[in-house]
């Protein structure tokens, strides 16, 4: 009796200690290396319908993204409405008041020996997308000053990245944050040693 009893309490801690793991596994809130595996923003861009360019446009996003020039909307902006994209930026402008992005999908991965990113750059054309005027602008070395992000102005964020070179420029990463309408709200650069 006594063995059996034994036996049943370490069947339950074991799972106990099961679904504890299961659910600190699941509640990662981190924007490290860790968050990227869990990330929408990390997987492979997928081939747009018409073959133009790729996506990594979750299922069930609806478009509805107005294009840099105040238009209808664009096949290629639209797809990211109301998502997180991770990218790399060729190029930067500001005109009538409005920054515009020039952008193409691109992959994330962790650094092996630093708590780093690695870029892995993505192939097809550019897509300019416009930011909102009270877009945030954050940060970090090699764009930025320090380690850790910190917040820029627009202006400032063009300046130093049209400042690169472009050789440079495909070894920058940003986590973008896109509005119902496909206008980026938040610009984040990943530190890249």
């Amino acid at each position: 009796m006594r063995v059996v009893h034994r036996r049943s309490a370490t069947v339950r801690c074991l799972t106990a200690l099961t679904l504890g793991m299961l659910a600190l596994t699941g509640c990662s809130t981190g924007d490290g290396p860790a968050a990227a595996t869990a990330s929408g923003t990390s997987a492979a861009p997928a081939p747009s319908p018409d073959g133009t360019s790729p996506s990594a446009k979750p299922t069930g996003t609806t478009p509805s993204a107005a294009a840099p020039t105040g238009a209808k909307p664009s096949g290629t902006a639209a797809r990211w409405a109301g998502t997180k994209q991770f990218v790399q930026i060729d190029g930067a402008r500001t005109a009538d008041g409005r920054t515009y992005l020039s952008v193409r999908p691109a992959q994330k991965k962790p650094h092996p020996q630093f708590e780093a990113w690695v870029i892995v750059p993505g192939e097809g054309p550019y897509t300019e997308v416009s930011m909102t005027e009270d877009a945030q602008v954050l940060l970090s070395v090699p764009l930025g000053d320090a380690k850790h992000p910190a917040s820029y102005a627009q202006a400032d964020f063009v300046g130093r990245l049209t400042a690169r070179p472009s050789s440079d420029r495909a070894l920058l990463g940003y986590d973008l944050s896109f509005d119902g309408e496909g206008r980026v709200t938040r610009v984040q650069s990943l530190y890249t040693p």
